[in-house]
């Protein structure tokens, strides 16, 4: 062979070579180039093992980390456990766990719970050393912890006050362990008759044992809390249901019937009790009522009575005037008439009345037919002893009677004065 066809045929092998070497490495790019660089998800915990030293490196933050051809693991920073009876939750089987009460009744609870991966490196790694995944922290830690503080819980309470008077510390009791440890308790047997049926049964009541020491948080700890230690915080336990067997499911209907009958009577007492009252409150209502009708009719006969004082008053005042009044007018009257009297001696008057008895003394002489005196008279002769003179005479006797009588003088009135005529005085007559 000349050295040209050697060199020609060394090239070609060289070319061979270089071919295979370059499909082994595209092919080792695209197997090994997407082991490089890994995105971390926000709501992610990414654990890569290194393939050479076989060492951790944690990513708890998102975007694109390094993967170097190692091996990742990832972790929710959040999950739920489910515990549901429920299969659209969870699994998609039956998950409730099992409670037994110190009455000897049992359930079953269904629920979940939150639970949330620790922050720091080391408890991260420490985690996924012994369990390797999400799952198997849920299944083998999470589960194993909430179902033994559940069971450690029923011997607390009966079953009857589980759904009643300690349904919120079924609750509490239950968290507590789950978060801090399982109690250390005491128990003994004793005999209760059953609030239901009456029947005296054996019962095995449990207590917490008390703990001064300020982690165990008031009780002793039989153990502590798995999750404590690797720092899982646990939140938001809720219980969707209670699943009874049949016997304390029967006892709970009669308690809540016996309860129903309580409350109902209850509120008929308290209905009762308030009828009293409205009636109490209706009563002194109208007693009030009636009380101030009365004020009222007597404010208004005190008014009125007040009005007549008033008047009476007003009246007593007008007639001591009108007395006055008349007290004066009298006084007037008789000053008037004393001053008459004592300027004229009551003349006029006088007069009149000297009028009056002459009318008298004239009309009872013009009807009178008889004789007046004797018609024989004995004694001396004249004009004395003229037919008609005795009348005569008993006419002025009887006018100078009046005139005494009245105190009449003819010269009152006219003063002193001479020249003024003066009232004859009539002779006396002897009588034979």
């Amino acid at each position: 062979m000349s050295a040209f066809g050697e060199v020609r045929s060394e090239w070609g092998l060289r070319k061979i070579v270089l071919a295979v070497a370059s499909g082994f490495g595209v092919i080792a790019l695209i197997v090994f180039g997407s082991m490089l660089l890994e995105n971390n998800g926000a709501s992610e915990i990414m654990v890569v093992q290194s393939p050479l030293s076989g060492e951790f490196t944690v990513y708890k933050t998102p975007g694109l980390k390094m993967q170097g051809g190692g091996t990742i693991t990832r972790y929710k920073l959040r999950d739920q456990f489910w515990f549901s009876s429920d299969p659209s939750r969870g699994s998609g089987e039956d998950q409730s766990i099992e409670i037994r009460f110190n009455d000897n009744g049992r359930a079953r609870l269904s629920g979940s719970i939150s639970w949330e991966m620790p922050l720091s490196d080391s408890a991260i790694i420490q985690l996924h050393r012994q369990y390797g995944s999400a799952e198997a922290i849920q299944h083998q830690l999470i589960s194993t912890v909430v179902g033994k503080s559940v069971f450690l819980t029923g011997p607390l309470m009966s079953s009857t006050e589980s759904n009643s008077t300690k349904r919120n510390d079924l609750l509490s009791l239950i968290i507590d362990q789950i978060n801090h440890g399982v109690y250390k308790t005491e128990s003994r047997e004793t005999r209760v008759q059953d609030e239901m049926t009456g029947v005296t049964k054996t019962v095995r009541i449990t207590t917490l044992v008390p703990s001064t020491v300020a982690a165990d948080r008031g009780y002793a700890r039989q153990e502590g809390s798995p999750l404590d230690e690797f720092n899982i915080r646990t939140f938001n336990l809720a219980i969707d249901q209670i699943h009874y067997d049949s016997t304390v499911e029967m006892q709970i209907k009669q308690q809540q019937t016996a309860i129903m009958q309580v409350q109902t009577a209850l509120a008929q007492a308290k209905t009762a009790e308030q009828a009293a009252i409205t009636a109490e409150k209706n009563g002194q209502a109208e007693a009030a009522k009636a009380r101030w009708e009365q004020e009222v009719i007597k404010a208004r006969e005190v008014t009125s009575a007040e009005q007549r004082r008033e008047v009476a008053r007003l009246d007593a005042e007008a007639a001591d005037f009108r007395k006055l009044a008349n007290i004066r007018d009298g006084e007037g009257e008789a000053r008037k008439r004393q001053l008459i009297m004592n300027a004229d001696g009551a003349l006029s008057m006088k007069l009149e009345a000297f009028v009056k008895v002459n009318q008298f003394y004239a009309t009872a002489i013009q009807g009178y037919t008889g004789n007046w005196v004797p018609s024989i008279v004995m004694g001396s002769s004249g004009a004395s002893s003229a037919p008609g003179s005795g009348a005569n005479g008993l006419i002025d006797m009887l006018m100078a009677r009046t005139a005494r009588d009245l105190a009449l003088d003819f010269r009152a009135g006219l003063g002193n004065d001479p020249a003024r005529p003066r009232a004859a005085t009539p002779a006396p007559r002897s009588t034979p």
